[in-house]
């Protein structure tokens, strides 16, 4: 996972927030497939591939917050 702490913070928030958000018009595709996976409609593997390519540096983003967090707790205590 120390490959996570290695990428720069603030490249890691612009790419998960304009993959979050792209295309912006008319609607984000994570909104979209959001919406298909809680209706059941995400069926198709290029959709499935969307879902995941959009919402992967959420997720290492999240991940890497939570470790810059646990390693600024540590150092407190």
């Amino acid at each position: 996972m120390r490959w996570i702490d290695r990428i720069p913070m603030l490249w890691l928030a612009g790419i998960a927030v304009y993959l979050a958000g792209a295309p912006f018009v008319p609607e984000p595709h994570l909104v979209e497939k959001w919406r298909m996976l809680l209706d059941g409609t995400l069926g198709k593997p290029i959709d499935v591939f969307d879902f995941f390519l959009h919402t992967t540096p959420l997720v290492v983003l999240f991940i890497r917050l939570w470790r810059e967090a646990q390693r600024r707790r540590q150092a407190k205590d």
